[in-house]
């Protein structure tokens, strides 16, 4: 027991470090003929909520499984998977995440459900600022993510009902946005790892450590560097610090040289990533706040926290008294312990999906 919980472990790191730039993650092996396919949907003219505009913007997403039909001819088994900040559509299919939920009678099994994995706005195979215009790409917020998806699943694949919407992290609040924007479009929603709230407290102030040391970084020249700025990513290693567990981060680091030798691959990871999608990445929640109309909702909602996720911290209260203000809604927050590690149990599936399986019937 004591080796399979240290493998998960080690393979929910794998996945938070992917993401974070450091490795190439592991696929899980999916079911012999199951198909999978990638695309991209162009939308033209594009319209930002803060009044820019770009002649188009290109979305990727990644699909599992193929659509149902009725007999109108409406897809009836669309789920929708919305990924982390620092994250594209493919983290839902590292091993923790694929091999415990799509194959045959798990709850998304890929032989009944039609799956969409977006890349979101500004990341991965989607448009973003690192695509050529820099500083110049247009000041995009989470609503505008939303409102991209939005397009793609319903003007590019022809999905105009969802059987789910799950997201983790800022996917998970993008759920919550998705849940009040579009409450007749989805049957359930299942927010991990969030707030449906403004981001603020220890969420901001250490988003704000790091978008403030890329725009004083000397090199940055507001945005339009031709060279990757050097210093900022000295202070990017907050990132996965704050996001990781204190028995996880001790593990990794159990002595001083160890420790050093942690953040000095935690800074190397950084390089990779290019600052101004970083920045915007981190920006772009700056219109993020669900809770004056939480009571639009309509959908059945399990939220699910981390007890020893320190940037959701469950010892507010705060996430509980909302969520059970969603009358559709239940709260679920899984206790600190050997299966968890902080916020990254949020792509430890087997941890949570107990709970998907509830929702889903």
């Amino acid at each position: 027991m004591a080796t399979t919980l240290k493998v998960l472990r080690t393979l929910a790191a794998t996945w938070f470090v992917t993401a974070f730039g450091m490795s190439t993650a592991a696929v899980a092996a999916l079911p012999p003929g199951l198909l999978q396919q990638e695309g991209d949907v162009i939308v033209r003219d594009f319209h930002f909520q803060n009044g820019e505009t770009l002649p188009e913007v290109r979305l990727h997403y990644t699909t599992l499984g193929k659509p149902q039909r009725d007999a109108s001819g409406h897809v009836t088994n669309a789920v929708l998977l919305l990924h982390g900040t620092t994250g594209t559509g493919k983290s839902f299919l590292v091993p923790t995440m694929a091999g415990e939920l799509f194959g045959p009678n798990q709850p998304l099994d890929a032989s009944r459900y039609y799956i969409i994995m977006p890349d979101g706005l500004g990341r991965g195979g989607s448009s973003k600022p690192s695509d050529g215009l820099r500083a110049r790409f247009p000041k995009y917020g989470y609503g505008d993510v939303v409102n991209a998806q939005y397009r793609l699943v319903r003007d590019g694949l022809g999905v105009d009902h969802l059987r789910l919407v799950l997201g983790v992290s800022m996917g998970g609040m993008q759920a919550w946005m998705w849940a009040e924007r579009y409450p007749d479009r989805m049957d359930a929603v299942m927010p991990i790892a969030c707030q449906p709230m403004q981001i603020s407290g220890r969420n901001l102030i250490f988003r704000r450590i790091l978008t403030e040391a890329i725009r004083n970084a000397p090199d940055w020249n507001s945005g339009d560097y031709t060279a990757q700025p050097r210093h900022w990513v000295f202070s990017a290693p907050l990132w996965p610090v704050i996001l990781d567990s204190a028995v996880h981060l001790q593990a990794q680091g159990p002595t001083r040289q160890a420790a050093i030798d942690t953040y000095d691959r935690m800074v190397e990871a950084a390089r990779k990533y290019d600052a101004n999608d970083f920045l915007y990445w981190l920006d772009s929640s700056w219109d993020y706040d669900p809770q004056p109309a939480l009571n639009r909702i309509k959908a059945r909602v399990v939220a699910v926290n981390f007890a020893d996720d320190v940037i959701n911290a469950a010892d507010l209260g705060m996430v509980k008294t909302l969520v059970e203000s969603v009358p559709t809604a239940r709260f679920v927050l899984i206790p600190e312990g050997e299966r968890t590690v902080g916020h990254l149990t949020l792509a430890l599936a087997g941890v949570w999906k107990s709970y998907l399986a509830w929702l889903l019937r």
